[in-house]
């Protein structure tokens, strides 16, 4: 199995939750300006639309999207997602809010010029102050890590990279999720730390 991430973007959530979950993969690091994989060849022969993350299976196989993999990681080891009767689909409604109501925004955020960034830098900082009611217990389900704080760390971590003013507790969630094996593995395979 390979996974095709590139450093510091989105596909960091699905390397710590792939190293969480203790699948075994290859990591292989796609340049997204000349859209080459290290070593050589065209990312979009695996992934068309050129976005990370990308997960070939030894068969050739591939599936593509944060929610999708995220998912896929959590059903191989159940212990990354929320338990009960409606564990897995309270888990797809949060990976696809972070995914369209955060994530989203980001790439327009980066794209706009400095003063005109207002406007979708309070979308972003709503759906963080959002999420920050349901981190009081210490996770997105309580006491538990999951995929879905894989995800949410990756993007409040480049969020106060990037200088957002993130509502409290995001400083606390961050600096634990950040000491995590799982986590600093994935951060200095990227290059990270």
């Amino acid at each position: 199995m390979k996974l095709y991430s590139a450093p510091g973007f989105t596909s960091l959530a699905d390397h710590i939750a792939m190293l969480e979950a203790e699948i075994q993969f290859d990591l292989v690091k796609v340049d997204l300006e000349t859209k080459q994989t290290e070593g050589g060849g065209r990312y979009t022969d695996v992934n068309p639309t050129g976005y990370v993350p990308a997960l070939m299976f030894d068969d050739g196989e591939v599936l593509t999207e944060n929610v999708a993999i995220l998912a896929l990681i959590a059903d191989r080891a159940p212990e990354l997602a929320p338990h009960g009767q409606l564990g897995r689909y309270r888990l797809l409604e949060m990976l696809s809010l972070i995914a369209t109501e955060i994530h989203k925004r980001f790439p327009t955020y980066l794209s706009l010029p400095e003063e005109v960034r207002g406007l979708t830098g309070q979308q972003i900082l709503h759906w963080f102050g959002f999420l920050a009611g349901r981190l009081d217990r210490g996770y997105l389900f309580g006491e538990t890590f999951t995929v879905a704080d894989a995800y949410l760390f990756q993007l409040a971590w480049g969020a106060a990279q990037l200088g957002f003013p993130l509502p409290e507790p995001f400083g606390d969630y961050i600096a634990r999720i950040e000491q995590r094996p799982a986590v600093q593995a994935a951060l200095r395979r990227e290059g990270l730390a």
